[in-house]
């Protein structure tokens, strides 16, 4: 919205991302020099690669890479989700894709909140994967009823963040001070708290049916558990992190390496031991707690329906063929797999586009502007490809991928907590708590791809391309 008076929700978010990137770096310093390490690395990637410095340049993504990060926060009810959800469309962000992750031994289902639209995702990138607990999946009745009763007795947002919640609901924006407030209220249900909300026994409890649901359960709010900068290059990221004096996890999750990258690998330092005070120990800091971590990612493009079945075959046959959970001491082996399987999958962006495999953004090159007076045109998208009069470059792909996510949670929760859950998945439900249906992220990928094409149709006089 651009009403005269008003933040747009695209700017909101934009400070909103700021802001928390500045409050967790003071939360856990170790996320500010990994900052630095993704920062030099980019900038020797720019420096060194012109391909890569040209598609940047050309697609507009240098304008937002040192803008890229997501958040990760797990909420406890479906009250907290579906407040969690008012609280992001002030920011613009909207509920895209449903995650289940009890496949892979954590007791949570997740979307990812974010812009939809193109331009808002230029304008700020930033994604949070929120999960919520399935208390479904607690086998302990008494302690599911103990879950249940800590939870009830807590509430996670400020009482003038509901108001501005309301307040925007009821204009459909906020204006300035209004928005300046919002921000400052809104980080308060990400910021860490050491104080618990349980005694110690009480934690031991929670803690030994799942790290996780102590996580969930046991403090103020969902305290966001890492921030995620973008890297260029994530190799040189995971090997230059010792230096650094941060230990990265075994295995990036995610394709391997490729010349044309796809989806989202991702890495990060194993989580911090932080302390924390339990009810019965009179606020003396003299208990622990590990949760939160650092992250980092490299994204590739986004694939279509058949490059996602292609991606899904070969991931998973690669981990059969491994056959345990990916892990340090399989890691080099692990990585091997993925090497051998991925060699089905195209790695030029010809083959990729020819075979449908990934969504494209097209736009009209000079020579197809200065060529619109021409007595011949070609009409058709291939033609007009073909005589360089449109030009294309992959989607970014925004989104998560669940193999992956259950990947980090694991390296962070320690092998001990790969639970097995009889559950599955359960989007319907989950949708039910949310308070209103996930996007679908193919379909938008789709229609940005589609927008494109007719963007190209106007600006080159032709009919309209598909």
């Amino acid at each position: 919205m651009n009403t005269p008076g008003f933040v747009s929700p695209d700017e909101i978010r934009t400070r909103f991302s700021r802001a928390m990137s500045d409050m967790y770096k003071d939360e856990v310093p170790l996320y500010g020099t990994l900052m630095e390490l993704v920062s030099q690395t980019n900038q020797q990637v720019l420096t060194s690669n012109k391909t890569v410095a040209d598609y940047l340049n050309r697609t507009g993504e240098i304008e937002r890479l040192d803008m890229e990060r997501h958040g990760a926060i797990r909420v406890g009810t479906p009250e907290e989700l579906a407040t969690i959800a008012r609280l992001f469309a002030v920011m613009g962000m909207q509920p895209v894709g449903y995650y289940d992750l009890t496949t892979a031994g954590v007791p949570v289902h997740s979307t990812a909140f974010r812009a939809v639209h193109e331009k808002s995702l230029q304008a700020s990138p930033f994604r949070v994967f929120t999960s919520l607990l399935r208390l479904d999946l607690i086998d302990n009745q008494e302690l599911r009823h103990l879950v249940q009763t800590i939870l009830k007795k807590r509430q996670i947002f400020t009482p003038k963040a509901l108001k501005l919640i309301e307040k925007f609901e009821a204009n459909g924006a906020l204006d300035s001070e209004d928005a300046e407030d919002f921000i400052q209220q809104a980080l308060e249900t990400f910021r860490w708290h050491r104080e618990a909300t349980v005694t110690a026994e009480e934690y031991k409890r929670l803690h030994d049916q799942h790290r996780l649901i102590a996580d969930v359960v046991a403090f103020k709010g969902p305290h966001i558990n890492h921030l995620t900068p973008r890297t260029l290059d994530i190799d040189q990221i995971q090997l230059g992190m010792p230096d650094k004096g941060i230990t990265p996890k075994a295995v990036i999750e995610g394709p391997p390496r490729r010349e044309c990258p796809i989806l989202l690998r991702q890495t990060s330092f194993k989580a911090l031991q932080e302390t924390v005070a339990f009810t019965d120990q009179n606020n003396n800091a003299c208990g622990s707690h590990t949760a939160r971590f650092g992250e980092i990612e490299q994204r590739g493009a986004a694939l279509t329906p058949k490059g996602r079945a292609l991606y899904d075959t070969l991931l998973n046959a690669a981990r059969d063929e491994l056959g345990e959970f990916p892990n340090e001491a399989n890691a080099e082996r692990y990585s091997a797999l993925l090497e051998q399987h991925f060699k089905e999958f195209p790695d030029n962006y010809a083959d990729l586009r020819k075979q449908g495999l990934v969504y494209f953004r097209y736009f009209p090159s000079p020579l197809g502007i200065a060529s619109r007076s021409n007595a011949y045109r070609p009409n058709s998208r291939e033609e007009l490809i073909a005589q360089g009069h449109i030009q294309y470059e992959p989607l970014v792909y925004e989104d998560f991928l669940p193999v992956s996510a259950a990947g980090i949670f694991q390296s962070n929760l320690g092998d001990e907590s790969q639970n097995h859950y009889a559950g599955s998945s359960n989007q319907e439900e989950f949708e039910k708590d949310l308070g209103c249906k996930v996007i679908n992220e193919l379909t938008l990928y789709a229609d940005t791809q589609r927008r494109s094409l007719l963007e190209c149709s106007t600006i080159l006089v032709v009919p309209p391309l598909v």
